[in-house]
């Protein structure tokens, strides 16, 4: 898949090891407190919400719906758009860490026509190849560089790639742009970073929404909120965040989610990439805490910033 070319992040990041890895999974590596005092987290209870006029969006305002993980679904001037769909459980063996702790907030079944999918990276829970499956070839999918290999295997052709920094029509005016994140992709122990990872930016005119897909920390979201001129509404991960000296170069924590959104310029940012899986040590319900931390730490309105229930929209 993508061959043997290789693929970099605008700021190199340490690459964690397998040795690393495995220290990590059988208790080593540093103790790191955690961000919120246990006795100041209640019991993660997934909370969700009947999705409303996902049939027939107000034709006004922009609509988007939190599904879980990474995936919502954007509508806009009639278009439906699905971000990572993932409707299942996560990786190729079965795992606690990979079952899900809450079911979708919307059905696959209950969608509405979709149009267009934006892929972030090929990391299982961010490319799933049942829902991809259950998708079929009517949708078009906008894929990081390197990734259209993976798809034509499956018989799907209407996807298209996008290298950092490019743009391609969409409809009504709105443009779609592949924008840098930094991760690092793999779906084997054979073929890290042989396809490439990013962010998607859907612009018109003054309007415009992003979705960082999966990301560390780096200074490329300044630059993001320079080239666009700021936000309605950004798309942002919170969780899969500890251990830090795993975690860091990949996954943001609050705090730098935080930052991000001061960064891109976002006047409304949303969280993703939280209580669906648990991936990471974290607590399940400790990234939304940690979030109105950090927002008051920083002196903004927490509304400016939100975690949603599962299954819950908001209108711009």
């Amino acid at each position: 898949m993508g061959g043997k070319h290789k693929y970099y992040n605008e700021y190199p990041i340490p690459q964690r090891g397998l040795g690393q890895i495995l220290r990590w999974q059988f208790g080593g590596g540093p103790v790191e407190p955690p961000l919120v005092p246990p006795d100041q987290l209640p019991t993660y209870q997934p909370q969700s919400v009947s999705p409303r006029n996902l049939a027939q969006p107000p034709p006004d305002q922009i609509q988007v719906t939190w599904i879980g993980h990474s995936t919502f679904l954007i509508q806009l001037d009639g278009r439906n758009i699905l971000t990572d769909p993932i409707f299942g459980n996560c990786g190729p063996i079965p795992s606690s860490r990979l079952r899900r702790l809450a079911q979708p907030g919307v059905a696959l079944a209950d969608l509405p026509p979709i149009h267009d999918v934006l892929i972030s990276h090929n990391h299982y829970d961010h490319l799933d190849a049942p829902t991809i499956g259950q998708l079929g070839g009517e949708p078009h999918f906008w894929l990081p560089s390197g990734l259209s290999p993976w798809f034509q295997k499956r018989d799907i052709w209407r996807c298209r790639e996008l290298a950092w920094w490019q743009s391609q029509p969409l409809a009504q005016g709105w443009e779609l742009h592949s924008v840098p994140a930094q991760h690092f992709a793999a779906r084997s122990i054979h073929d890290r970073d042989q396809t490439h990872w990013c962010g998607w930016v859907l612009r018109r005119g003054s309007r415009a929404i992003y979705f960082a897909g999966d990301t560390g920390y780096c200074p490329v979201f300044r630059e993001i909120g320079e080239r666009f001129g700021g936000f309605d509404l950004a798309i942002i991960p919170i969780g899969a965040y500890r251990p830090r000296w795993i975690m860091q170069p990949i996954h943001v924590d609050p705090r730098e989610a935080v930052q991000i959104h001061v960064d891109v310029r976002s006047r409304q940012s949303v969280a993703c990439h939280w209580g669906t899986f648990r991936l990471t040590d974290e607590p399940p319900g400790e990234p939304p805490v940690a979030l109105r931390m950090a927002m008051i730490e920083r002196g903004l309105p927490a509304e400016q910033f939100r975690a949603l229930r599962f299954g819950e929209s908001v209108l711009i």
